[in-house]
């Protein structure tokens, strides 16, 4: 599969390793069913306009204090049924479906499966939820059109705030 997404789309699959295979397979997917390679789609999109205005606006708060509502949020869905919902999924399906390599559904499942114990199950989801919060802080930093809101602020202030920048 990997030899013919290269030969489809050479450029796209510069960035994506032999084995990804989701990747792959959406390399080829998007080839089947439009006739067009990924890479051709993207450049297209992006020559496209966008045909109204728009803000973006993105929370944030200090890290310290943003870890400490991951780890809550953690105990909070493993007290909620976490385990009950993943062991009623695998269940459910023979395979292990995409949506279930998420965090917390992976690491239950390797928890259910006595690779981890419970402890470490709730600390793993904890330390993996701050790892991917801190690439998506990472990630949307880059783009300067972001307008921050201040996690700390009430609601109100950040309504204010919103509203200024709309011009409201």
């Amino acid at each position: 599969m990997y030899q013919k997404a290269c030969i489809i789309d050479k450029e796209a699959m510069k960035t994506i390793s032999p084995n990804d295979k989701k990747r792959i397979i959406r390399v080829l997917e998007i080839w089947k069913q439009t006739g067009k390679t990924k890479t051709e789609l993207e450049v297209e999109s992006r020559k496209q306009e966008i045909p109204y205005q728009y803000k973006i606006f993105g929370i944030t708060m200090p890290r310290e204090i943003l870890y400490e509502k991951i780890n809550q949020r953690v105990e909070k869905m493993v007290k909620l049924g976490l385990q009950e919902e993943v062991e009623n999924l695998l269940n459910k399906y023979k395979e292990f479906p995409t949506a279930m390599q998420s965090l917390g559904y992976k690491e239950t499942r390797a928890y259910l499966k006595g690779e981890l114990t419970q402890e470490e199950w709730i600390e793993t989801i904890k330390r993996e939820t701050r790892r991917y919060a801190k690439r998506q802080l990472t990630w949307f930093r880059r783009n300067k059109e972001i307008i921050w809101l201040d996690g700390l602020k009430t609601k109100q202030e950040n309504i204010n705030l919103i509203m200024e920048e709309i011009g409201e």
